[in-house]
């Protein structure tokens, strides 16, 4: 069975035509991005309201990262995708993210 058919911990997304890690793979599109998809879809399912808090902060993120107006020195999408990984690196050896 293909990874894309089945889902571990829950059936909130097999109902789906497509999965959202599948279409947030298949387009390659960044982190938060793929948060949002992933949070706006589910939401009626698994997590309700703060599913949709969850999605409205990492549109804030994409907006503080792609369109900060302030005059302060900007983050580059570079760094922060390297700010990202180095935080993603300390978090897994921790424990699991709380927001999957």
């Amino acid at each position: 069975m293909s990874v894309w058919k089945k889902q571990v911990g829950g059936n909130h997304y097999t109902k789906y035509k497509m999965q959202p890690s599948k279409f947030v793979t298949e387009n390659k599109l960044l982190y938060p991005e793929g948060s949002v998809i992933k949070y706006v879809v589910r939401h009626q399912d698994k997590g309700g309201k703060e599913d949709l808090e969850k999605a409205k902060h990492m549109i804030d993120m994409i907006i503080e990262r792609d369109y900060k107006e302030d005059n302060n020195k900007e983050t580059t999408q570079e760094e922060w995708i390297q700010g990202y990984h180095d935080w993603l690196r300390k978090r897994h050896k921790k424990e699991r993210c709380p927001h999957n």
